[in-house]
Protein backbone atom coordinates (compact mmCIF):
# COMPACT_ATOMS: atom_id res chain seq x y z
CA UNK A 1 0.00 0.00 0.00
CA UNK A 2 1.05 3.49 -0.73
CA UNK A 3 -0.88 5.18 2.15
CA UNK A 4 -1.71 3.38 5.66
CA UNK A 5 -4.08 4.26 8.58
CA UNK A 6 -2.37 6.35 11.64
CA UNK A 7 -2.55 8.50 14.25
CA UNK A 8 -0.95 11.67 13.10
CA UNK A 9 -0.04 14.56 15.61
CA UNK A 10 0.66 18.17 14.32
CA UNK A 11 1.45 21.44 15.86
CA UNK A 12 1.21 24.68 14.04
CA UNK A 13 -0.40 28.21 13.97
CA UNK A 14 -4.22 26.18 14.80
CA UNK A 15 -2.25 24.90 17.56
CA UNK A 16 -1.63 20.78 18.84
CA UNK A 17 -3.85 18.35 17.97
CA UNK A 18 -3.73 14.31 17.00
CA UNK A 19 -6.08 12.71 14.55
CA UNK A 20 -6.33 9.51 12.77
CA UNK A 21 -5.04 10.00 9.57
CA UNK A 22 -3.61 8.65 5.71
CA UNK A 23 -0.21 8.48 6.17
CA UNK A 24 1.93 7.63 2.54
CA UNK A 25 4.27 5.61 2.95
CA UNK A 26 7.14 8.05 1.22
CA UNK A 27 7.02 10.33 4.62
CA UNK A 28 7.84 7.44 6.35
CA UNK A 29 11.68 8.48 7.90
CA UNK A 30 14.78 6.62 7.16
CA UNK A 31 15.53 2.94 8.31
CA UNK A 32 16.69 -0.64 6.77
CA UNK A 33 13.62 -2.40 8.07
CA UNK A 34 9.71 -1.95 7.08
CA UNK A 35 7.53 -3.53 9.16
CA UNK A 36 3.73 -4.36 8.53
CA UNK A 37 2.39 -3.49 12.12
CA UNK A 38 -0.16 -5.50 13.91
CA UNK A 39 -0.31 -4.35 17.32
CA UNK A 40 0.66 -1.76 19.46
CA UNK A 41 0.17 0.07 22.97
CA UNK A 42 -0.76 2.89 24.70
CA UNK A 43 1.90 3.87 27.54
CA UNK A 44 1.82 6.60 30.06
CA UNK A 45 4.53 8.35 27.62
CA UNK A 46 2.15 7.81 24.41
CA UNK A 47 -0.74 9.70 26.70
CA UNK A 48 1.42 12.88 27.12
CA UNK A 49 2.18 12.72 23.33
CA UNK A 50 -0.97 12.59 22.24
CA UNK A 51 -2.69 14.73 24.49
CA UNK A 52 0.05 17.34 24.47
CA UNK A 53 0.45 17.46 28.45
CA UNK A 54 3.93 17.32 27.99
CA UNK A 55 6.67 18.22 25.30
CA UNK A 56 7.46 14.51 24.32
CA UNK A 57 7.36 14.63 20.73
CA UNK A 58 9.85 16.39 19.36
CA UNK A 59 8.95 16.71 15.81
CA UNK A 60 6.19 17.56 13.34
CA UNK A 61 3.74 15.84 11.93
CA UNK A 62 4.56 12.80 14.14
CA UNK A 63 2.94 9.42 14.25
CA UNK A 64 3.20 8.11 18.72
CA UNK A 65 3.48 4.61 19.87
CA UNK A 66 6.53 3.85 21.26
CA UNK A 67 6.26 0.26 21.31
CA UNK A 68 5.42 -2.12 18.11
CA UNK A 69 5.27 -5.53 17.14
CA UNK A 70 4.85 -7.13 13.39
CA UNK A 71 6.06 -8.56 10.47
CA UNK A 72 9.04 -7.42 8.41
CA UNK A 73 7.82 -6.37 5.25
CA UNK A 74 11.38 -5.29 3.23
CA UNK A 75 14.77 -5.25 5.05
CA UNK A 76 18.09 -4.72 4.37
CA UNK A 77 19.79 -5.19 7.51
CA UNK A 78 21.76 -8.74 7.90
CA UNK A 79 19.64 -9.85 10.98
CA UNK A 80 16.04 -9.52 9.65
CA UNK A 81 13.78 -10.72 6.09
CA UNK A 82 10.72 -10.36 4.99
CA UNK A 83 8.56 -12.50 7.18
CA UNK A 84 10.68 -11.85 10.24
CA UNK A 85 8.17 -11.73 13.78
CA UNK A 86 10.05 -8.41 15.38
CA UNK A 87 9.14 -6.42 18.59
CA UNK A 88 10.46 -2.44 19.18
CA UNK A 89 10.33 -0.71 22.16
CA UNK A 90 11.98 2.92 22.85
CA UNK A 91 14.57 4.02 20.61
CA UNK A 92 12.98 7.36 20.50
CA UNK A 93 10.21 6.39 18.66
CA UNK A 94 7.34 8.01 18.75
CA UNK A 95 9.31 10.81 19.81
CA UNK A 96 11.46 12.24 17.32
CA UNK A 97 11.15 8.95 15.08
CA UNK A 98 7.77 8.33 13.19
CA UNK A 99 6.23 5.61 15.71
CA UNK A 100 3.98 2.56 16.12
CA UNK A 101 0.29 3.60 16.58
CA UNK A 102 -0.11 3.11 12.65
CA UNK A 103 -0.38 0.10 9.76
CA UNK A 104 3.46 0.29 9.04
CA UNK A 105 6.83 1.50 10.58
CA UNK A 106 10.03 1.58 9.13
CA UNK A 107 13.30 2.50 11.68
CA UNK A 108 16.98 0.83 11.68
CA UNK A 109 17.10 -2.86 12.07
CA UNK A 110 19.67 -2.48 15.14
CA UNK A 111 16.26 -1.00 17.46
CA UNK A 112 14.26 -4.46 16.32
CA UNK A 113 14.24 -7.59 18.55
CA UNK A 114 12.97 -10.86 17.51
CA UNK A 115 9.85 -11.85 18.94
CA UNK A 116 10.81 -13.86 21.54
CA UNK A 117 9.95 -17.93 21.68
CA UNK A 118 6.50 -18.71 22.99
CA UNK A 119 5.23 -14.82 22.90
CA UNK A 120 2.62 -13.65 20.60
CA UNK A 121 2.93 -10.17 18.91
CA UNK A 122 -0.38 -9.39 20.98
CA UNK A 123 1.17 -10.68 24.64
CA UNK A 124 4.81 -8.82 23.55
CA UNK A 125 2.51 -5.61 23.07
CA UNK A 126 1.42 -6.99 27.15
CA UNK A 127 4.64 -6.49 28.08
CA UNK A 128 5.51 -3.30 25.78
CA UNK A 129 8.41 -0.71 27.39
CA UNK A 130 5.77 -0.96 30.60
CA UNK A 131 6.76 -4.69 31.46
CA UNK A 132 10.44 -4.15 29.53
CA UNK A 133 10.92 -1.68 32.24
CA UNK A 134 9.68 -3.36 35.08
CA UNK A 135 11.95 -6.41 33.74
CA UNK A 136 15.25 -4.23 33.69
CA UNK A 137 14.47 -2.64 37.68
CA UNK A 138 14.27 -6.38 38.91
CA UNK A 139 17.46 -7.57 36.45
CA UNK A 140 18.98 -4.72 38.54
CA UNK A 141 17.80 -5.47 41.68
CA UNK A 142 19.02 -8.74 41.15
CA UNK A 143 22.49 -7.21 40.33
CA UNK A 144 22.91 -5.26 43.13
CA UNK A 145 22.77 -8.38 45.69
CA UNK A 146 18.91 -7.91 46.65
CA UNK A 147 17.16 -11.33 47.25
CA UNK A 148 13.82 -11.93 48.97
CA UNK A 149 15.05 -13.49 52.16
CA UNK A 150 16.72 -9.68 52.99
CA UNK A 151 12.85 -8.46 53.58
CA UNK A 152 10.12 -7.22 51.43
CA UNK A 153 10.22 -4.89 48.20
CA UNK A 154 7.80 -2.29 47.51
CA UNK A 155 6.39 -1.76 44.15
CA UNK A 156 5.19 1.87 43.93
CA UNK A 157 2.58 2.98 41.17
CA UNK A 158 1.51 -0.98 41.53
CA UNK A 159 -1.53 -0.78 39.54
CA UNK A 160 -0.18 1.27 36.35
CA UNK A 161 2.04 -0.78 33.65
CA UNK A 162 5.17 -0.74 34.91
CA UNK A 163 4.29 -1.84 38.89
CA UNK A 164 1.78 -4.47 37.55
CA UNK A 165 4.24 -6.40 35.80
CA UNK A 166 7.02 -5.65 38.38
CA UNK A 167 4.24 -7.07 41.34
CA UNK A 168 4.19 -10.56 39.30
CA UNK A 169 8.10 -10.54 38.36
CA UNK A 170 8.81 -10.19 41.87
CA UNK A 171 5.99 -12.18 43.38
CA UNK A 172 6.90 -15.23 41.27
CA UNK A 173 10.54 -14.67 41.94
CA UNK A 174 9.81 -15.68 45.89
CA UNK A 175 9.64 -12.32 47.28
CA UNK A 176 6.86 -10.27 49.82
CA UNK A 177 5.68 -7.83 47.31
CA UNK A 178 4.40 -4.34 49.43
CA UNK A 179 1.97 -2.58 46.51
CA UNK A 180 1.52 1.02 47.01
CA UNK A 181 -1.22 2.57 45.23
CA UNK A 182 -4.02 4.82 45.20
CA UNK A 183 -6.65 2.67 43.64
CA UNK A 184 -7.10 0.56 46.88
CA UNK A 185 -10.34 -0.78 45.00
CA UNK A 186 -7.92 -2.70 42.82
CA UNK A 187 -6.59 -4.62 45.93
CA UNK A 188 -8.19 -8.02 44.38
CA UNK A 189 -6.26 -7.15 41.74
CA UNK A 190 -2.97 -6.72 42.99
CA UNK A 191 -3.54 -9.58 45.28
CA UNK A 192 -4.18 -11.61 41.99
CA UNK A 193 -0.57 -10.28 40.81
CA UNK A 194 1.04 -12.09 43.70
CA UNK A 195 0.65 -8.59 46.22
CA UNK A 196 0.82 -9.89 50.13
CA UNK A 197 0.40 -6.43 51.50
CA UNK A 198 -1.01 -2.86 50.47
CA UNK A 199 -0.48 0.55 50.97
CA UNK A 200 -1.94 3.45 50.55
CA UNK A 201 0.16 5.78 48.62
CA UNK A 202 -0.98 9.01 50.59
CA UNK A 203 1.67 7.49 52.90
CA UNK A 204 4.72 8.41 50.68
CA UNK A 205 3.23 11.02 48.77
CA UNK A 206 3.80 13.47 50.97
CA UNK A 207 7.12 15.17 52.29
CA UNK A 208 8.56 13.40 55.06
CA UNK A 209 11.54 12.73 57.13
CA UNK A 210 14.82 12.00 55.87
CA UNK A 211 14.97 9.02 57.61
CA UNK A 212 12.55 6.76 58.50
CA UNK A 213 11.24 2.90 60.21
CA UNK A 214 13.04 0.51 57.96
CA UNK A 215 10.25 -1.13 56.13
CA UNK A 216 11.63 -2.86 52.95
CA UNK A 217 14.86 -4.02 51.70
CA UNK A 218 14.26 -3.11 48.09
CA UNK A 219 11.88 -0.93 46.25
CA UNK A 220 10.74 -0.50 42.57
CA UNK A 221 9.58 3.10 41.97
CA UNK A 222 7.37 4.64 39.03
CA UNK A 223 6.23 7.61 40.96
CA UNK A 224 9.30 9.92 41.41
CA UNK A 225 9.01 13.27 43.45
CA UNK A 226 8.46 12.92 46.86
CA UNK A 227 7.33 9.07 46.97
CA UNK A 228 10.93 8.26 45.92
CA UNK A 229 12.12 10.66 48.51
CA UNK A 230 10.16 8.52 51.23
CA UNK A 231 10.81 4.88 49.95
CA UNK A 232 14.54 5.79 50.09
CA UNK A 233 13.99 7.48 53.40
CA UNK A 234 12.49 3.90 54.71
CA UNK A 235 14.64 1.25 52.82
CA UNK A 236 16.88 -0.94 55.07
CA UNK A 237 20.34 -1.18 55.93
CA UNK A 238 22.30 -2.00 52.42
CA UNK A 239 18.89 -2.04 50.22
CA UNK A 240 18.79 -0.89 47.07
CA UNK A 241 15.76 1.58 45.01
CA UNK A 242 15.29 1.11 41.15
CA UNK A 243 13.45 4.37 39.59
CA UNK A 244 12.03 4.37 36.71
CA UNK A 245 9.03 6.63 36.73
CA UNK A 246 8.12 10.08 37.45
CA UNK A 247 4.10 10.37 37.42
CA UNK A 248 4.39 12.25 40.76
CA UNK A 249 7.08 14.44 39.28
CA UNK A 250 10.90 14.60 38.43
CA UNK A 251 11.74 16.32 41.46
CA UNK A 252 13.55 14.29 44.25
CA UNK A 253 13.58 16.35 47.08
CA UNK A 254 15.89 13.94 50.04
CA UNK A 255 18.81 14.13 51.50
CA UNK A 256 21.65 12.33 51.41
CA UNK A 257 21.09 10.38 54.91
CA UNK A 258 19.74 7.54 53.31
CA UNK A 259 22.55 6.89 51.20
CA UNK A 260 25.20 7.94 54.01
CA UNK A 261 23.55 6.35 57.04
CA UNK A 262 22.35 3.00 55.60
CA UNK A 263 24.46 2.47 52.32
CA UNK A 264 21.10 2.77 50.19
CA UNK A 265 21.75 2.41 46.61
CA UNK A 266 19.49 4.46 43.95
CA UNK A 267 19.43 2.39 40.86
CA UNK A 268 18.07 4.67 37.99
CA UNK A 269 16.67 2.43 34.99
CA UNK A 270 16.43 3.11 31.44
CA UNK A 271 14.55 1.60 28.83
CA UNK A 272 15.07 3.78 25.92
CA UNK A 273 18.77 3.41 24.98
CA UNK A 274 19.46 -0.18 26.46
CA UNK A 275 21.78 -1.70 24.50
CA UNK A 276 20.25 -4.95 22.06
CA UNK A 277 22.61 -7.18 24.12
CA UNK A 278 20.41 -6.42 27.38
CA UNK A 279 17.12 -6.21 25.55
CA UNK A 280 17.65 -9.96 24.17
CA UNK A 281 18.14 -11.18 28.34
CA UNK A 282 15.71 -8.70 29.59
CA UNK A 283 13.20 -10.37 26.47
CA UNK A 284 14.16 -13.79 26.96
CA UNK A 285 13.44 -13.48 31.31
CA UNK A 286 10.20 -11.38 30.36
CA UNK A 287 9.18 -15.01 28.00
CA UNK A 288 10.41 -17.69 30.71
CA UNK A 289 9.38 -15.81 34.20
CA UNK A 290 6.32 -14.06 33.23
CA UNK A 291 3.01 -16.06 34.22
CA UNK A 292 0.87 -15.91 31.09
CA UNK A 293 -2.37 -16.30 33.06
CA UNK A 294 -1.44 -12.73 35.24
CA UNK A 295 -0.26 -11.11 31.94
CA UNK A 296 -4.04 -11.48 30.52
CA UNK A 297 -5.58 -9.99 33.90
CA UNK A 298 -2.73 -7.16 33.48
CA UNK A 299 -4.00 -6.40 29.72
CA UNK A 300 -7.18 -5.07 27.73
CA UNK A 301 -7.29 -5.09 24.05
CA UNK A 302 -8.71 -1.97 22.26
CA UNK A 303 -8.91 -1.02 18.58
CA UNK A 304 -7.36 1.41 16.63
CA UNK A 305 -10.51 3.69 17.09
CA UNK A 306 -10.26 3.92 20.34
CA UNK A 307 -6.32 5.42 21.16
CA UNK A 308 -6.85 8.75 21.72
CA UNK A 309 -9.95 8.17 24.45
CA UNK A 310 -7.69 6.12 26.00
CA UNK A 311 -4.19 8.09 25.50
CA UNK A 312 -7.14 10.76 28.21
CA UNK A 313 -7.96 8.03 30.12
CA UNK A 314 -4.45 6.94 31.07
CA UNK A 315 -3.05 10.29 32.24
CA UNK A 316 -6.34 10.81 34.43
CA UNK A 317 -5.28 7.57 36.41
CA UNK A 318 -8.23 5.30 34.97
CA UNK A 319 -6.35 2.89 33.30
CA UNK A 320 -5.43 -0.31 35.14
CA UNK A 321 -2.49 -2.05 34.06
CA UNK A 322 -1.35 -2.28 29.97
CA UNK A 323 -3.11 -1.82 27.09
CA UNK A 324 -2.91 -3.67 23.80
CA UNK A 325 -3.88 -2.21 20.78
CA UNK A 326 -5.34 -3.99 17.70
CA UNK A 327 -3.64 -2.40 14.49
CA UNK A 328 -4.08 -5.01 11.86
Amino acid sequence: MSSFNAIRIDKDDSGYRAAYSQFDESELMDGDVTVRVSHSTVNYKDGLAITGKSPVVRRFPMIPGIDFAGVVETSSHKDFKRGDAVVLTGWGVGETHLGGLAEKARVKGDWLVPLPHGLTAAEAMAIGTAGFTAMLAVMALEKQGMTPDRGPVLVTGAAGGVGSVATALLAKAGWRVIASTGRLGEMDFLKFLGAADLIDRAELSSPGRPLGKERWAAAVDCVGSHTLANVLAQTSYEGAVAACGLAQGMDLPTSVAPFILRGVSLLGIDSVMKPKAARLVAWERLARDLDREKLDEISTIIGFSEVIDTAKKILEGKVRGRVIVEID
